[in-house]
């Protein structure tokens, strides 16, 4: 603090009066805190922007695939039709067969590959219309949409927990079913690798259509028109790889092919969704 001090004199030379003013500063025990109170606060706010910094600072790319592939296995855990429907459907398919074909083994072994993999294209196909509709609805794709993240990476991550929900319980259960078809021994590992690759596939390509009919009311009709086409080359090759092991001939040839696609979906996929859903929801 400072004392104001006036003081009132005379000059004798010209008889006039002068005032005069001081500033005197005036110590008391409050001002040797200041330097300490000023120093503290300015530690505080630092903290404070730090920490301000920090909240606004977007996560990274691997932190934000990682919680929307968090968020889906979360919501499907808690809604268990998600994977329960797609999963009982491709066991009732494959169980039907055999009642409607006859019990001849070797019919029914014959068959058994497409039997198998059109139940499996089918259970995808089922459960591909909640993969972007439900977030639709709720608004949350919109925040996807204006996330400062590529989108391609958030779609990625919704593709990948799409398979976890759906494509890897059909890779665990179908060579339990397959015993039921009477499928060759031999045509085992066929059937697990052709499925491990082939169902990635199934799920990449759904989501273009799921992404191009999600603003669309009733659109299940139009994303089968437009989702099966897709999926022939994967039947076909999955297939005719599961007969050749059965032959006991090699399938390299089908296994390699049914790779480049997944490998292209992978890469290609995520873009062309991505693309897709801003038209849609557009």
């Amino acid at each position: 603090m400072t004392k104001l001090t006036i003081i009132n004199h005379l000059n004798t030379d010209d008889n006039r009066e002068y005032i005069t003013m001081t500033l005197t500063p005036q110590c008391n025990d409050n001002t040797e805190n200041l330097p300490t109170k000023n120093s503290n606060t300015l530690q505080s706010n630092s903290v404070q922007a730090n920490k301000l910094a920090i909240v606004n600072t977007p996560p990274s790319y691997s932190a934000a695939f990682h919680l929307v592939l968090t968020r889906d296995l979360v919501i499907a855990l808690r809604h268990k039709d998600d994977f329960l429907n797609p999963l009982l459907f491709f066991i009732i398919i494959i169980t039907l067969f055999p009642l409607g074909v006859g019990p001849d083994e070797s019919t029914l072994s014959r068959i058994a590959p497409g039997i198998i993999w059109v139940a499996a294209l089918l259970a995808t196909l089922l459960s591909l219309d909640r993969l972007f509709k439900s977030d639709h609805l709720d608004g949350s794709l919109e925040q996807l949409l204006l996330s400062p993240q590529p989108l391609f990476i958030l779609v990625l991550a919704k593709i990948t927990a799409h398979w976890l929900i759906t494509g890897l319980p059909l890779i665990m259960i179908a060579p339990l079913l397959a015993v039921l078809l009477h499928l060759d021994e031999s045509s085992y590992n066929a059937l697990f690798l052709t499925l491990l690759l082939g169902t990635p596939v199934l799920s990449l390509l759904g989501a273009i259509g799921v992404a191009l009919t999600v603003g669309i009311k009733k659109g299940g009709v139009l994303l089968s028109l437009l989702v099966l086409p897709l999926y022939i080359p994967v039947l076909i090759f999955a297939t005719s790889a599961i007969d050749n092991a059965a032959l006991g001939l090699p399938y390299s040839g089908q296994l390699a092919i049914i790779a480049a696609l997944f490998f292209g979906s992978l890469t290609l996929a995520p873009f062309a969704v991505a693309a897709a859903l801003k038209v849609s929801t557009n």
